[in-house]
């Protein structure tokens, strides 16, 4: 499941970097054409590279809470539940260690 999630961002992920692609090459384009100058194209890149990195943010934001969500809809036990589990358990034996140590002794 959490493979599918995966994919599911780099797809997105990936997909903005193309558009990436496309914005710089219009940018050149504009500016081959006298439509912008050198500087006004690189300030525009800037700001949709600039766009585009808070879109990725978003969507591992958005990825994140989904996944979560799911996780804690499917009731799955998380790692720290299980170290506390296993640190209860490990108390437990030494109880029982100690109260079988008394017994022998009486």
């Amino acid at each position: 499941m959490m493979d599918l999630f995966k994919k599911a961002v780099l797809a997105g992920i990936g997909v903005a970097s193309l558009t990436m692609e496309k914005v710089e090459e219009l940018s050149r384009d504009l500016i081959d054409k006298g439509k912008l100058s050198e500087q006004e194209g690189e300030k525009f890149l800037q700001e949709m590279q600039k766009r585009a990195e808070e879109s990725r943010e978003a969507l591992k934001q958005q990825t994140d809470k989904l996944v979560e969500s799911a996780l804690d809809r499917m009731q799955l036990a998380k790692a720290s539940d299980l170290e506390k589990l296993q640190a209860e358990i490990e108390g437990l034996r030494k109880e029982i260690e100690a109260l079988r140590t008394v017994r022998k002794d009486e």
